[in-house]
């Protein structure tokens, strides 16, 4: 006999679950259904743990994941940034960036204010980290003052006078997707690249910008390990966004090897604002350079030079009017950890290998991370490297230091960076290609 979850429902949990058990498409109207009744709690967490887990087995068509996406967006709301006016009246552009996740992935604190600089707005929904991965919104907060948390009024306003914004997605903006998520995460279902896919989707289309970037990270430090399994998903979330009206592209990139010379907060702040100032690591300017020429492409701007806006300031000028515009203070210092401890090259040669996991889990037994989302981070706990793959070392020379403001966290740190480093003969050559494919 079928169960019922209510005699007012218009489907019934389990003839769903069994649907997608048994290989089954689900129609438009039964997504849309499954998506509001789990929302409002007439769907039980079980039933949608085992919906979710038929899914990760099953999978589903394009047209499934499309209409779940977008009954993700229906379940809260919808910015709009039509009122966005450039100084000839006409229509803003906007254009967003979303990453996967990595290790030392701090290329959105350069890249919104250096597309900005070309007068396309980037209203940039970040997050926070959790376990080896960092977080944007982590990195800022070690700014003195800088806050978070703006209103949509607040994040138009600074749309509109500086043109860019990075902030928290606010709780309206598919409210579904926060709900599935911390039930996926206890299930054994993120794995599941339609739920993915959609996760990710749901809070950008959401959120309203004309275009997007998808930076797909590939490797050891990345969520996704396996380069087919990164490009299904990033293939998927293409899809989504035209199926939107979102011009959307996306890059598989490299996360065997952490970017640029930090991982943590402040430090990553601080090799940022080396960035911006015309240096930085050659890593994190070349991927910096690529998405900003990427996004700025999907807005129709064809004509600029990011690089060049890097070199000659301008981008750090936008940057200290963004964060200004936030309650930081874009002069004051860092803060710094107390503590730190040096791990010493074992052996002559050329550093071949540095995984990225092994640096993040470091970054986050040092206090840079969160084991849970309540957690908190400290600012200036995290890994600096001195050396990246190509390099010649000499046994003895420092290959990172580890900073931290609990000296007891440094023995854990070390243990997961015990084979982190591969060191070859010299004239060896490490196989390094940041930037693996295009997929638009």
């Amino acid at each position: 006999m079928t169960q019922t979850t209510s005699n007012a429902e218009a489907f019934d949990a389990v003839d769903i679950i069994r649907t997608k058990r048994d290989k089954g498409k689900l129609s438009p109207e039964q997504i849309d259904w499954t998506i509001d009744a789990y929302t409002r709690g007439a769907i039980a967490d079980e039933q949608m743990a085992a919906l979710n887990m038929a899914i990760l087995l099953n999978g589903m068509d394009r047209a499934e994941i499309a209409r779940w996406t977008a009954a993700m967006i229906a379940s809260g709301e919808r910015m709009d940034f039509s009122s966005l006016r450039r100084p000839d009246g006409g229509l803003k552009y906007t254009t967003d960036k979303h990453s996967t996740g990595g290790v030392g992935d701090k290329i959105t604190l350069p890249l919104a204010p250096l597309v900005a600089v070309f007068g396309v707005a980037v209203p940039q929904l970040s997050g926070r980290g959790l376990g080896h991965t960092g977080g944007t919104l982590d990195k800022l907060e070690s700014i003195p003052g800088w806050r978070a948390d703006l209103s949509n009024e607040d994040m138009l306003a600074q749309l509109q006078e500086v043109g860019a914004v990075i902030c928290a997605a606010g709780a309206g903006l598919a409210p579904a997707d926060k709900k599935l998520y911390a039930l996926r995460d206890v299930t054994g279902t993120v794995e599941a690249i339609p739920l993915i896919a959609s996760s990710i989707m749901s809070k950008k289309i959401a959120e309203g910008t004309g275009s997007l970037v998808l930076d797909v990270k590939v490797g050891s430090g990345a969520f996704m390990k396996d380069e087919a399994r990164a490009r299904e998903l990033a293939e998927t979330m293409v899809a989504l966004g035209k199926d939107a009206g979102v011009n959307t592209v996306a890059l598989l990139t490299n996360m065997n090897t952490p970017l640029g010379l930090t991982a943590g907060n402040a430090i990553e702040v601080e090799e940022s604002l080396e960035v911006l100032a015309g240096g930085g690591p050659e890593d994190v300017v070349e991927l910096t350079v690529r998405l900003a020429e990427e996004m700025l492409a999907c807005a129709g701007v064809h004509d600029a030079d990011p690089a060049a806006a890097l070199k000659d300031g301008r981008a750090m000028d936008v940057w200290n009017r963004m964060i200004t515009a936030q309650g930081g203070d874009p002069r004051a210092a860092l803060p710094a950890a107390r503590e730190s401890d040096v791990v010493y090259a074992p052996a002559d040669g050329v550093l071949v290998e540095l995984d990225a996991l092994a640096v993040g889990v470091a970054a986050w037994r040092l206090g840079a991370g969160r084991a849970r989302k309540e957690d908190t981070v400290q600012a200036g706990a995290g890994v600096r490297m001195h050396a990246k793959p190509g390099a010649t070392v000499r046994a003895g020379e420092p290959l990172m230091t580890l900073l931290t403001d609990t000296p007891e966290r440094f023995a854990r740190a070390r243990e997961a960076l015990e084979h982190a480093v591969v060191i070859a003969p010299e004239g060896s050559r490490p196989a390094q290609q940041l930037i693996i494919d295009r997929i638009a």
